[in-house]
């Protein structure tokens, strides 16, 4: 038989918990009695057959089972907050709201901007950005949990509909009073004895970074790595290194303290938009998407649409020539 759905006040209460760390807290969030939220928990425990916290005197923590749990619970909790927020605007005939999911780059980067610029009769009451992982991106558009995203590429999924790809290049940034900063251009040998911060994922813009520097006959020594382009340049205003980074939020967030110079070398940052596939884009998100591309035009320096029938030099560009050589054969 069919077991019955969750208790939507259980699941509350152990969201309220991972939040704020303690069933007190959580209490006093929910506005409820300690003890029933602790029996709300225990009864959640029992109802799927396995611990989410671990319970030490007054301290708790979560098992690994909690962590994994959470993530699901607190995409539903959201979930039930938007269907209100829908249900609510279609009572009223308003535009219903819509979820746009990006890297943390192009939602600071890009979303501002093309925001400003849409007119504001397309726009719902009630707009949600959320700022994720390429992956992350890539799964909450799959999901249908958000219905328009910006990620890095690679993005190829059989689920997803690209409405465009985009490049630009990669840019140095540097403290002002660093010697290279009065070079118009910097040359990637030059940084074979600086500390070098960059981005970590290795399937994204590292791999670009590191066959740039492998091309050039040199590698860093020194190397600072990190997931977020904003976290790289705050290492660059305190010394700490020179940065090669994503041109979206360096260019676009103009931030004191950073100097801005392009590279002898072409490392492309790709990127693009994508939406669930099957699902036409209303109107509201067809003009966001119109506006990012003017948007990033006008604010990134480089910046060109690729032809989206151009698979072999955009394959060439994500993946590599030598993986482009190996899939031809």
């Amino acid at each position: 038989m069919d077991k019955p759905p969750l208790d939507i006040r259980q699941l509350e209460a152990f969201a309220a918990v991972m939040s704020v760390g303690s069933i007190t807290g959580a209490a006093r969030l929910l506005d409820r009695s300690q003890p029933a939220v602790t029996r709300q928990i225990r009864e959640l425990e029992a109802d799927i057959g396995y611990e989410l916290l671990h319970r030490s005197g007054p301290r708790i923590s979560p098992t690994q089972r909690g962590v994994q749990f959470h993530a699901q619970v607190e995409r539903l909790l959201v979930g039930l907050r938007h269907i209100r927020e829908q249900a609510e605007a279609i009572g009223a005939a308003t535009l219903p709201a819509f979820e746009v999911a990006c890297t943390p780059a192009l939602a600071a980067g890009l979303i501002p901007d093309a925001l400003a610029a849409v007119d504001p009769t397309l726009l719902p009451e009630q707009i949600h950005i959320q700022s994720l992982s390429a992956e992350g991106v890539v799964q909450q558009v799959l999901s249908h949990a958000a219905d328009f995203g910006l990620a890095s590429l690679p993005v190829e999924h059989p689920g997803l509909e690209v409405h465009w790809i985009a490049e630009a290049p990669c840019v140095a940034a540097l403290a002002p009073d660093d010697p290279l900063a009065g070079q118009e251009v910097i040359a990637l040998r030059e940084l074979a004895q600086r500390r070098v911060v960059t981005m970590a994922n290795p399937y994204r813009l590292r791999r670009r970074v590191d066959d740039a520097f492998a091309a050039a006959g040199t590698i860093p020594t020194r190397m600072i790595d990190t997931n977020s382009s904003l976290t790289a340049l705050a290492l660059v205003r305190r010394g700490l290194g020179v940065a090669i980074v994503e041109p979206v939020m360096a260019c676009a967030l103009e931030l004191q303290g950073i100097a801005l110079r392009p590279l002898d070398v072409g490392i492309p940052f790709l990127f693009g938009a994508i939406s669930p596939a099957a699902r036409p884009l209303p109107p509201s998100i067809c003009a966001l998407n119109e506006a990012l591309v003017k948007a990033a035009a006008g604010l990134i320096p480089g910046f060109r649409l690729h032809d989206m029938a151009g698979t072999d030099l955009l394959s060439e560009l994500v993946y590599g020539a030598d993986h482009h050589k190996e899939a031809s054969r």
